[in-house]
């Protein structure tokens, strides 16, 4: 199969990793632009996510991801990504972490039959795949991270994901715009711990990530 990736797109990844102040591994770089041609391929019958253009794949899907490597190495080993949908930030996050845990939850089969594929072909052992609706899923222990990007509300976000953490959990929240009518309407057993500004490279628009955290 030809690639749908060229050396600029590598370039751009390494480029783009540098300036989030990441340094990436020859293995890493290579399961990362390999993880982006297998959502290129199974995009075309998946509709995994609503860019296709592999040119700004780069940036709103990897370094998007990226931009928050600092802030889950600060938390725990044990990740939860909800909604993972194309698998982001969860796989980048999988891959740059080999040494933590991360489950990848969805509840469409498509998306989770895509993150299984991934799991097997760039086989990163640190991850694992469940098809569950978010208020249904009973994991075995509380996660000490749960990540979303783009998922849902913050308030929905909380109330989904209450059972699945404690109060040491973390809860990073990827955003667009800072959503301050959100936060207004935030659970009252929630609390947010810091807000950030994202600056990912070749992104355009705003990008903020919310830590959350349950007081009780």
């Amino acid at each position: 199969m030809s690639s749908s990736l060229t050396p600029a797109h590598a370039e751009e990844l390494l480029h783009g990793a540098s300036q989030l102040g990441l340094e990436i591994s020859p293995i890493q770089q290579e399961r990362l632009l390999a993880y982006l041609e297998l959502l290129i391929k199974w995009n075309k019958a998946y509709n995994l996510t609503a860019v296709r253009n592999p040119d700004e794949m780069v940036s709103r899907h990897l370094l998007d991801s990226l931009s928050v490597v600092k802030y889950v190495a600060q938390a725990g080993n044990n990740w939860l990504d909800v909604g993972s949908g194309g698998g982001m930030p969860g796989i980048p996050l999988a891959i740059m972490f080999p040494q933590l845990h991360f489950t990848l939850l969805d509840a469409n089969g498509k998306k989770t039959r895509f993150l299984t594929q991934v799991k097997l072909e760039l086989q990163l052992s640190n991850l694992e795949v469940v098809h569950s609706r978010v208020e249904d899923f009973r994991p075995e222990r509380p996660f000490e991270g749960i990540c979303s990007r783009a998922f849902s509300s913050l308030a929905d976000f909380a109330n989904w994901t209450r059972h699945l953490g404690g109060v040491d959990t973390r809860w990073l929240a990827m955003k667009g715009l800072h959503p301050d009518d959100e936060l207004q309407v935030l659970p009252a057993d929630f609390r947010l711990l810091e807000s950030h500004v994202l600056l990912v490279p070749g992104c355009q628009g705003q990008r903020h990530l919310l830590i959350l955290q349950r007081t009780i």
